[in-house]
């Protein structure tokens, strides 16, 4: 191959180093903005990283799998289920006062995993653009800024909304904020930050693959990238200048998440937790979840699809699922925690996907496989969990609190969605005392209550409203 001009001689070095100056090949083909967009992405790249996955001596490639570890999985060793909670008043109080000091004394900072699409939904759009208020069709950015707000109101002290978008959304979701002043949040509270991407490889030789020419293949490197693009973007940074010593993580598609749950911050704090986690239990064996469980004293989350039937089936002596405890992916971190896996790679892997990736070829012809072709490599947050010294796993109410949206019809549509909000929102109105008729649309901002004690605090049961109801300022 003929050495491109004009292009940075130590860069082809390392491309020969690691067997990947084929990445070049097309260099003399290239216009100068195509030649300088090549170069922006071969220069951050991680090549010894990229040879070090793709060797087959690598540890993923050689450790047990998922589901050998299943096989030894037991309950998770700290668990509040929820008639521990109703069961136990007092302990429930001093959690609630715990994680309102703690959001009072501005320790608590908000994590929102925002790097999705919304092209399951049939919506082209970063998916929290997607309206979901029942009455007002308010977006997902919307409604769980606005609980941020309300949150950080009633605890005296700005709380900060640190965003992770991805190439795909990021843009569009900061001119989105924009154009919505932020829907009230102060700019010095916002942080967008966008995920990494891994390149692809060609499964049978580990080279990089070209997308185009002059465009390599890359894909999102998981949310498990989200700790890389923290210490990049130099927000950790931000956060201990701010005295935020925890992280309350959540993902975008969950309008009845409880943002900044005081209650879960405070058990998280009593139980002396490096890292909490919401479960909710299993409606089924085979339903898409991840378990949360135990494996050698460590606890941690086996996905769905590498849970064996066998062991999905299992049940305790009383009839019950023995791994119930499905992930809600929400999670709080302990900064520091954090920090310290940021700052040593090998402490959260990356794991392989086998894709079909389309491909240039070496003749210059674009190729789209039938068959997986390509290695993709990603991380998952929740691989931290067996890191921690202590997790706490805290059951939830799911008609409260896990409503995601995620698919166009059917179950996690925008259907059950907005049938959640208007039965939750109408609930709090029954409990104020105020009469509503059956289907009656019902939509409460957060700004006017987060929940039905605040909300009765702000209504009458005289108070007479008209279908549809929308309570907001």
């Amino acid at each position: 191959m003929t050495t491109p001009k004009s292009f940075p001689e130590e860069l082809l070095k390392t491309l020969a180093q690691y067997h990947q100056a084929h990445l070049v090949h097309w260099w003399e083909e290239l216009d100068e903005r195509q030649q300088d967009e090549l170069t922006s992405q071969i220069q951050l790249i991680d090549f010894a990283q990229i040879q070090r996955l793709y060797s087959p001596t690598h540890p993923q490639k050689t450790e047990e799998s998922p589901a050998q570890k299943a096989e030894r999985a037991t309950h998770p060793a700290t668990v509040i289920r929820l008639q521990d909670r109703a069961q136990s008043a007092p302990e429930t109080a001093q959690a609630v006062q715990a994680g309102n000091q703690l959001l009072a004394e501005g320790k608590v900072g908000a994590i929102l995993v925002a790097g999705g699409q919304g092209s399951r939904l049939g919506f082209e759009h970063p998916k929290g653009m997607y309206p979901v208020g029942p009455v007002k069709q308010t977006s997902l950015f919307q409604i769980l800024v606005e609980q941020l707000i309300a949150r950080s109101r009633n605890a005296g002290k700005p709380i900060c909304y640190f965003i992770m978008t991805s190439d795909a959304t990021h843009a569009e979701t900061v001119t989105y904020f924009n154009e919505h002043q932020n829907f009230g949040l102060q700019a010095e509270q916002l942080y967008f930050f966008k995920q990494g991407t891994m390149p692809a490889v060609d499964e049978q030789t580990g080279e990089i693959l070209l997308e185009e020419k002059h465009r390599i293949a890359v894909s999102p490197d998981g949310h498990g990238g989200m700790l890389a693009a923290l210490k990049k973007s130099g927000l950790f940074e931000v956060m201990q200048a701010k005295g935020i010593e925890y992280l309350y993580y959540h993902q975008v598609d969950n309008p009845t998440a409880i943002v900044c749950d005081p209650e879960f911050l405070g058990y998280h704090l009593q139980r002396a937790a490096e890292v909490s986690v919401k479960v909710v239990s299993k409606r089924s064996p085979d339903e898409k979840m991840g378990i949360v469980c135990d494996v050698d004293q460590k606890t941690q989350i086996i996905e769905y699809s590498d849970l064996p039937d066998h062991i999905a089936e299992l049940t305790d002596k009383d009839g019950n699922l023995l791994h119930w405890a499905g992930s809600t992916a929400i999670h709080i971190f302990n900064r520091a925690f954090l920090e310290q896996i940021a700052n040593d790679d090998g402490l959260l892997p990356f794991h392989q996907a086998y894709k079909k990736v389309p491909f240039i070829d070496s003749t210059g012809d674009q190729v789209s496989p039938d068959e997986p072709n390509a290695i993709k490599f990603e991380r998952f947050i929740f691989d931290v969990l067996p890191v921690a010294e202590t997790v706490l796993v805290y059951e939830i109410d799911r008609l409260r609190e896990f409503n995601p949206l995620k698919n166009a019809d059917g179950p996690d549509s925008p259907q059950t969605v907005n049938a959640a909000l208007c039965r939750i929102h109408g609930q709090w109105l029954t409990a104020c005392g105020v009469e509503i008729a059956e289907g009656t649309p019902v939509e409460i901002s957060p700004l006017i209550a987060l929940d039905e004690s605040e909300l009765k605090t702000r209504i009458s049961p005289d108070d007479q409203f008209t279908a549809p109801i929308y309570l907001g300022e």
